[in-house]
């Protein structure tokens, strides 16, 4: 419990106010701890409870992470490839020392039971004595107490091992729950408007999901190293005020691709309503999901998926890993053979961390010395930087060559890209590494997020886009709450679920069609 002990320390105002919070959670600890201690029972849970404690206090401690709901579903959805780069043998050792050395000492001391109820008596004395104590120090102190924790959320959810045993109990609550949800249809009417249908090539939009890209590290928003150098020669759109849902990928996908806007979202009503990949098949646009991470989070669930995390690439993957390099190929040939209109999303792994280095080819390695190890805390924050924007280089590319695919073929298609994160990231700031902060208090690193657009001359045209209006528009600031009507926009959707207000373009369109 260092973070939580360190959190405490921070927080509250006196030495005499911090050390009556200590003594509270002591002793309150301390009961319950007795109160299960029968003769059954006790080693067991004391067991459980350190080799829970013993991972969760290596992450909280080593990269900040704060193990809440979330990120037990991110540890139960995550792909081999990914959780490999997390077990380190430092990770192992931590384990090994402070969860499976106590747990051994726990199994090997021979504890003397008392009588029944001789037992039950001296352990509801103890326990009462300790309560009495706790709710005393409580009553005394309460007022500071309260400040403290509201200006802090994330101390008691830190705190080990009852932070992750409730994060799991109510990751396992709401799984039951939502398990026979029946997803409701929405946008049923969904139809072709009038330009999309007036001209026989397809229209084919590329919708790029980022992951853990922050706005922040993107020449193109006024970072000082180039990473955008490909970017940088194209006509593209670039929004630099534009934010994500949450700031983790199981929460900010599922609210990307709702019609529901973040302050109305819930994953419940993700899980048990429709969302845009749907209304797109309802209006007849072939769609398609092709994902090089952990999955759509339930969102191409009705639509055709693909995925190519194991790959056996020799160019684009080994030990297990893909580089998204992979997309390309395929995403040529269905360009290049598209008959109707089509969606192809393409999930990234983009800068997914903490193994920043196997995001890029040693081609990318611009940026040195990087850090070649997952164990972020072992490398200087400098080289850490180093090879996060390598992933951003690389990245950069991958978004150019999407394009060059839709350029390609814009004789027999229109095609337009929509690069969007789902979240970002920190890199040291503030003691925090990668991402998952609870979102009230998360930092910008993990929040402000890259949005990029194009579109092809023909797509313009055929769109009525105005070229004035679309240069006015990156001033604004946008969010995943214009994600979906963005898209049913490009598409020319026309359907009740389609909320104009939230269309980036609907404003240029209206100006040239008079819509």
């Amino acid at each position: 419990n260092v973070s939580f002990w360190k959190k405490a320390l921070m927080g509250f105002d006196t030495p005499l106010t911090f050390l009556g919070f200590a003594l509270t959670v002591t002793a309150v600890f301390i009961a319950i701890a007795i109160a299960v201690s029968s003769r059954w029972v006790a080693k067991p849970i004391y067991i459980v409870m350190l080799m829970v404690a013993a991972p969760a206090a290596y992450f909280t401690d080593t990269f900040g992470t704060i193990i809440n709901q979330a990120m037990i579903e991110n540890a139960v959805t995550t792909t081999t490839g990914e959780a490999r780069y997390l077990i380190t043998w430092q990770f192992v050792l931590h384990v090994l020392v402070f969860g499976l050395l106590p747990s051994l000492l726990v199994l090997w001391v021979k504890v003397r039971h008392r009588p029944f109820i001789s037992k039950v008596a001296y352990n509801s004395l103890t326990v009462g004595l300790l309560l009495v104590v706790a709710a005393g120090i409580t009553y005394l102190e309460l007022g500071r107490f309260i400040v403290t924790l509201r200006q802090d959320h994330a101390m008691l959810e830190v705190f080990n091992p009852s932070g992750p045993i409730s994060s799991a109990v109510k990751f396992s609550v709401n799984y039951m729950d939502q398990r026979d949800i029946v997803r409701q249809e929405i946008g049923k009417d969904a139809r072709l408007g009038g330009w999309i249908k007036a001209d026989k090539r397809p229209v084919v939009t590329v919708l790029v999901v980022g992951e853990t890209a922050r706005a922040m590290n993107f020449s193109l928003n006024g970072y000082a190293r180039k990473t955008n150098p490909e970017l940088e020669k194209l006509d593209i759109l670039n929004f630099p005020n534009a934010t994500s849902c949450g700031t983790d990928t199981g929460y900010s996908l599922p609210c990307m691709f709702s019609v529901y806007p973040r302050a109305e979202f819930s994953k419940k009503k993700a899980k048990a309503t429709q969302g845009l990949m749907d209304v797109i098949r309802h209006a007849g646009i072939d769609a398609y999901w092709w994902d090089n991470n952990t999955g759509s989070k339930g969102v191409a669930d009705l639509i055709s998926f693909s995925s190519l995390t194991n790959n056996k690439d020799p160019e684009h993957c080994q030990k297990g890993d893909c580089r998204d390099g992979i997309f390309l190929k395929k995403l040529e040939e269905v360009v290049g053979s598209a008959k109707k209109d089509t969606v192809i999303v393409l999930h990234q792994i983009g800068s997914h961390g903490p193994a920043y280095f196997a995001r890029y080819p040693e081609t990318f390695r611009k940026f040195k010395p990087d850090c070649r190890t997952p164990q972020l805390t072992d490398c200087p924050i400098a080289d850490v930087v180093n090879a996060y924007d390598n992933t951003i280089l690389y990245t950069d590319h991958f978004l150019a060559q999407v394009i060059a695919i839709l350029e390609k073929h814009r004789q027999t298609e229109s095609g337009a890209m929509l690069y969007m994160s789902d979240h970002g990231e920190s890199l040291g700031e503030n003691g925090l590494y990668l991402h998952g902060a609870p979102y009230a208090i998360a930092p910008p690193e993990q929040t402000h997020i890259p949005l990029i657009v194009w579109f092809s001359p023909d797509y313009k045209q055929r769109a009525g886009l105005d070229g004035d209006c679309l240069a006015r528009l990156p001033q604004g600031q946008y969010s995943h709450d214009n994600f979906f009507h963005t898209v049913l926009g490009i598409m020319n959707v026309e359907t009740s679920v389609y909320k104009p207000e939230r269309d980036m373009f609907k404003d240029c369109r209206r100006a040239v069609l008079g819509q």
